[in-house]
């Protein structure tokens, strides 16, 4: 039962992570050593508020990293961190440049968010 449930939980978190699915990504997702693993460690980070003590901390706390530069990239069609929560982030954080990646959902490895990541990356070297 366990393994299912990490199957079941794995293949989900899998699907919703990229715009294009790829058999393979999902196969690796369901692979039972890595869908324990995953779905343990999500799991953990979940039932522990992300490790933050407040449910907005970030922005409650965001004058201790206003003075700093920052870039916001936020995939269009991220269904595991929707788009309202880098829209709050940017209101409270005006200074940050905001990222929307047309084509993008929640992964760093799709092109579009990947890009973004690295241009934003070298603009701070």
């Amino acid at each position: 039962m366990r393994i299912e449930a990490a199957r079941a939980w794995s293949i989900w978190e899998g699907i919703d992570f990229e715009t294009v699915f790829d058999s393979a990504s999902i196969e690796r997702f369901a692979d039972p050593t890595f869908a324990q693993a995953f779905a343990r460690i999500e799991c953990h980070y979940f039932m522990n508020n992300c490790f933050f003590p407040t449910d907005n901390y970030l922005i409650e706390n965001l004058a201790k990293i206003r003075h700093l530069r920052g870039v916001i990239v936020q995939g269009r069609y991220d269904v595991v961190c929707p788009m309202t929560s880098a829209w709050d982030l940017h209101r409270a954080w005006p200074e940050a440049e905001l990222h929307i990646t047309p084509d993008a959902g929640h992964s760093i490895m799709e092109p579009g968010n990947l890009s973004a990541l690295v241009e934003a990356t070298d603009k701070f070297r």
